[in-house]
């Protein structure tokens, strides 16, 4: 943007990034959308599948593309319900693009905020996307604007993407735009403005510092990016932005650089999920497992399965936090639950393989999924 040279940083290691791609690397010039950009995207995306990485994509461009389908007459109603109509026409060619651009299959998830307030909900959507991720396939992720208007006038992809990657338990966000940094400027208006290649801590000064929406096309400016960063780095996730109009940017991601700025977590990486997990009150719900489930949830590393349950207290629902002890009481994880007190009743010391037989239905194999559970004792856990 100014023809300065960007600082380059190493990528924080990762296993599994969601990807935010936006509008105006999308839009073309006459309308509709265009690959111009999206390929290069689509070939770190495809190379990062390859090498036994996870990507998640949240991606904008389905009101652009649904505008260039109605571009011989003007879209009636209120704006909301304009941009609304636009993007239940656009959601199509805008998959399509990714899915001729990618080597993997395309999956489409379609997200309102309800699903991700919503504890059951959030447990599905997080269930359907941890096996879109098993099975190789893309998932593309958008808010369903078709039926939350409310939701398409005060959110934005930015914030979108950093919420889908806390509920995916991401180790990286990355965040491509036609801008290449974050400035301590606004560089379109300020020649002299000089990138900030490295923020070890968001504070609010540096939001202040960001700017509105640098275009017309666009929902999000760099303080929605900004806003995205904070969340997730109030799950442990850091960021990274960057120019997704440069090919030797985008290529160079591949390689585990990035030229841009990455803003990192504060502090000692603990995921805030597990401290949550930790710390938050509970609902009353107790489980009692054997000695051989306690040895297995020490590490942290695995989870809670039907055949370790001993007994279950109190009454609880799918989703909520609940106590895991050992068979003298003693308190050894808490996690959220992926069934109720009384379907865990009826699975107590079974196999998972005959979930679906007892209760006629299956939520997966997972009482608890290792993803949420935290050990009480182990701090140091990440």
């Amino acid at each position: 943007m100014t023809g300065r040279a960007l600082p380059e940083h190493t990528l924080p290691a990762w296993r599994r990034a969601v990807l935010k791609v936006g509008s105006n690397l999308l839009a073309a010039d006459g309308g509709g959308l265009t690959p111009l950009y999206a390929q290069a995207l689509a070939g770190f995306i495809s190379a990062s599948q390859r090498s036994g990485r996870e990507v998640v994509l949240v991606s904008s461009g389905a009101v652009a593309a649904g505008r260039a389908l109605l571009r011989t007459r003007a879209v009636p109603g209120p704006e909301l319900a304009a941009k609304q109509a636009l993007a239940a026409l656009g959601q199509a060619p805008m998959i399509a693009l990714w899915q001729s651009l990618s080597e993997y299959p395309v999956a489409q998830v379609l997200l309102t905020h309800d699903d991700l307030r919503n504890r059951r909900r959030y447990l599905n959507a997080r269930a359907t996307l941890r096996e879109l991720l098993m099975l190789g396939v893309l998932p593309v992720v958008n808010e369903n604007d078709t039926v939350a208007v409310d939701e398409l006038k005060l959110g934005d992809n930015d914030n979108l993407a950093a919420i889908v990657a806390a509920l995916v338990d991401a180790d990286l966000l990355l965040i491509a735009s036609d801008v290449d940094a974050l400035y301590n400027a606004d560089p379109r208006r300020n020649p002299a403005a000089e990138p900030i290649g490295h923020v070890p801590q968001l504070t609010q000064q540096i939001i202040v510092m960001a700017g509105g929406s640098g275009t017309a096309v666009g929902t999000g400016g760099m303080r929605t990016k900004l806003q995205a960063a904070e969340k997730a780095a109030a799950a442990g996730i850091p960021t990274a932005l960057f120019s997704g109009r440069e090919p030797a940017t985008v290529k160079a991601l591949e390689e585990g650089r990035l030229r841009g700025t990455l803003i990192d977590v504060a502090g000692n990486r603990m995921q805030a999920r597990k401290y949550w997990l930790r710390h938050a009150p509970a609902g009353g719900g107790r489980v009692s497992v054997d000695a051989g489930a306690v040895r297995a949830l020490a590490g942290g590393r695995a989870s809670l399965l039907p055949g370790g349950i001993l007994d279950v207290a109190g009454e609880f629902h799918r989703g909520d936090l609940v106590e895991i002890v050992d068979a003298q009481d003693r308190p050894i994880a808490r996690g959220l639950c992926q069934y109720g007190a009384a379907e865990m009743r009826r699975l107590a010391g079974r196999h998972s393989r005959d979930i679906a037989s007892i209760l006629g239905y299956s939520y997966g194999d997972e009482i608890v999924h290792r993803d949420d559970l935290a050990t009480i004792a182990g701090e140091s856990e990440v």
